[in-house]
């Protein structure tokens, strides 16, 4: 165990990420965390426009795509565990992200929690309680995207 941990510090990778091998690692790798995040913005969408008013409360949709979007949280370390900032690949990904892991998987954490509790207040029914249930998940990921996503 000290000979991996040693390897990881010396690698100057944070306990859970790993250095992407090679250009192509790195490539699939941006492919995707990129595509993880296109299942999270399509389930936020419709939740945006309820929030907005621009579309109906839909129960269902709610508590369907606050599971999901709980669900596709709990993949976002695995997915952005591998660093690739030593390739030269097509990402929005800031250099924080690898370097303040803890403080990116704790915005991981509050995404999931306020997916959780999205999906409870839906199965409660009471729509009083809707728009600020969706406001918790989109301000979790403004957060993370104030923090670790480049312009």
């Amino acid at each position: 165990m000290a000979a991996i941990l040693s390897t990881t510090i010396a690698s100057g990778a944070a306990i859970g990420q790993e250095a992407a091998m090679n250009e192509k690692h790195a490539d699939a790798a941006v492919t995707y965390r990129q595509s993880l995040f296109q299942l999270i913005r399509s389930n936020m969408g419709p939740l945006g426009g309820m929030a907005k008013g621009a579309i109906p409360f839909d129960q269902a949709v709610i508590e369907t795509n606050g599971m999901r979007l709980e669900q596709l949280a709990d993949m976002l370390s695995d997915y952005l565990k591998v660093d690739t900032r030593k390739f030269d690949v097509d990402t929005e990904a800031k250099d924080e992200i690898w370097e303040n892991w803890s403080d990116f998987e704790g915005k991981i954490e509050a995404l999931k929690t306020a997916s959780a509790n999205l999906t409870a207040v839906a199965q409660t029914g009471d729509e009083s309680q809707y728009r600020a249930a969706i406001g918790k998940v989109g301000a979790s990921c403004k957060s993370c995207h104030d923090d670790f996503k480049a312009d």
